[in-house]
């Protein structure tokens, strides 16, 4: 059986600040977590208990000891709630680069079997490429944040006849000969009128 003096071994706190100090730097900073760590350290330097500085800064025993710690480490900074770093991207900014570049250039219809890049095209690209597995809806994140937008100019068809294409514009984007009105293209039984 533990015996409960084996549990907690008391820390010493930091002796270049008192109660009278940290009450008066609780008045003046911003941060509501600062206030309440700043107002339990100074329980602690009045002797009061650790359990009654902990309830005073709405933490436990051990959260307190913990900011007791950092406090001793860092001073009134280590009071502040450090924002955490977040998870590692999946991506290194090399491959990022890559990615940006492979975009950029555009697939090539023999060597990538498509016309233009989707993310699930991409997706399959990377894990080829780098060995990474990431979803589409991520992709398209990395994607976003490199500059890239999700619309994108209509595909070109490798094979198109760009003659083809002028001859089509031709004969429907100007009135026939002896028409007062614009040509209709469609059914007029779905709404598309004349005019």
């Amino acid at each position: 059986m533990i015996r409960e003096a084996e549990l907690s071994a008391a820390i010493r706190i930091r002796q270049d600040f008192d109660a009278a100090t940290l009450r008066r730097l609780a008045t003046t900073v911003k941060d509501a977590g600062q206030v309440r760590r700043l107002l339990a350290l100074a329980a602690i330097y009045d002797g009061q208990s650790r359990e009654e500085a902990a309830r005073i800064g709405g933490m436990d025993r051990q959260t307190l000891r913990d900011w007791v710690l950092r406090f001793n480490e860092r001073g009134l900074d280590g009071l502040i709630n450090a924002k955490s770093p977040g998870r590692r991207p999946t991506l290194s900014k090399d491959q990022m680069e890559e990615l940006a570049r492979l975009v950029e250039a555009g697939p090539d219809p023999e060597k990538d079997g498509v016309a233009r890049w989707r993310c699930v095209d991409l997706k399959r690209v990377l894990g080829a490429r780098f060995g990474v597995d990431l979803s589409e809806v991520s992709l398209g994140r990395v994607l976003k944040r490199l500059g890239f937008s999700h619309i994108s100019a209509r595909p070109r068809h490798p094979k198109q006849d760009p003659e083809a294409i002028a001859t089509f514009k031709k004969k429907f984007s100007s009135p026939r000969a002896g028409d007062r009105e614009w040509t209709c293209v469609g059914n007029l039984d779905r709404g598309v009128v004349s005019g």
